[in-house]
């Protein structure tokens, strides 16, 4: 089990710079697989233009990035034809542990845990679809129908029993949440409470000159911030509109790529390349 919590947060206007939606749709695949790969426990999608209402921009990012969270086996049942999804295809597949290959009961583990949904009630308990041959049963257990639900299996004879389980008590990494704020950053920042919050922009310090400082906070911490800025304005542009100073309102702020050939890096680039540091400092 993952004693720290991290989460990232991005802009809403994080595909901006791409105007059609089969590129939006691979820039959040990379969003999502670097988010999986660095074990990102949440996606916090922030409103960067206080003019301007980003509510469909932000939904579409979550929609996307849920989607590709979602086990495919579930994907019929709980997502309808939608057009923000139309290029979902070209989502790159997570392999995470809640995302088995396995479909055959006789190769199910008494003690697995799977993500699955419920289907319909029985005097007995629940009905789920776990992505198996047969569906399983949730003894003793009455819930709506559609709902997703984690489990672990408890008996396979003569039929599949399992139980709910909660994910914070899996050991393995079992994925990420979103979170869709309408507070702007600043605020975000100030009212949530994170142990240890990371500004990354090309203004900060760079990374090798403030690591130690970083890593003696990061290994106490247990909840983690790091945020990220738009292809159009860094964070520091983003906290100005509030009337807010980046320096003052964040533990760190870091260049997580000193010294960039580019003259900018992408929000997604940004991101791959700040979780890795992170997760190559062993911090």
């Amino acid at each position: 089990m993952q004693s720290k919590k991290i989460s990232i947060a991005i802009p809403a206007s994080v595909v901006s710079d791409t105007p059609h939606l089969r590129e939006k749709t691979a820039k959040i695949g990379l969003i999502g697989r670097a988010a999986a790969i660095f074990r990102v426990d949440r996606i916090i999608i922030y409103p960067d233009r206080p003019r301007v209402n980003q509510t469909y921009d932000a939904n579409e990012i979550a929609a996307l990035l849920s989607y590709m969270e979602t086990p495919q086996y579930l994907r019929k049942r709980l997502f309808h034809l939608e057009p923000n999804l139309q290029y979902a295809g070209i989502l790159p597949p997570l392999r995470t542990a809640h995302h088995p290959l396995n479909r055959q009961v006789k190769k199910l583990k008494i003690g697995e845990c799977r993500e699955a949904v419920t289907l319909s009630r029985t005097k007995l308990g629940m009905l789920i679809d776990m992505g198996v041959e047969q569906t399983a049963l949730i003894m003793n257990r009455q819930l709506p129908a559609n709902k997703r639900v984690t489990v672990k299996v408890v008996k396979k004879d003569p039929r599949i029993e399992v139980e709910i389980v909660d994910r914070e008590s899996i050991p393995e990494y079992w994925g990420y949440s979103i979170v869709t704020e309408k507070h702007a950053f600043g605020e975000i920042v100030q009212t949530k409470d994170f142990d240890v919050t990371i500004a990354t922009s090309k203004y900060g310090c760079p990374v090798n000159s403030v690591v130690d400082k970083v890593a003696e906070k990061w290994r106490t911490a247990s909840s983690i911030l790091l945020a990220f800025g738009a292809p159009a304005s860094g964070l520091n542009e983003i906290v100005k509109q509030e009337g807010l100073k980046l320096d003052d309102i964040v533990d760190f702020v870091v260049n997580m790529v000193p010294e960039q050939g580019t003259e900018t890096i992408r929000t997604e680039e940004a991101l791959i390349a700040s979780l890795a540091v992170l997760n190559t400092l062993n911090l």
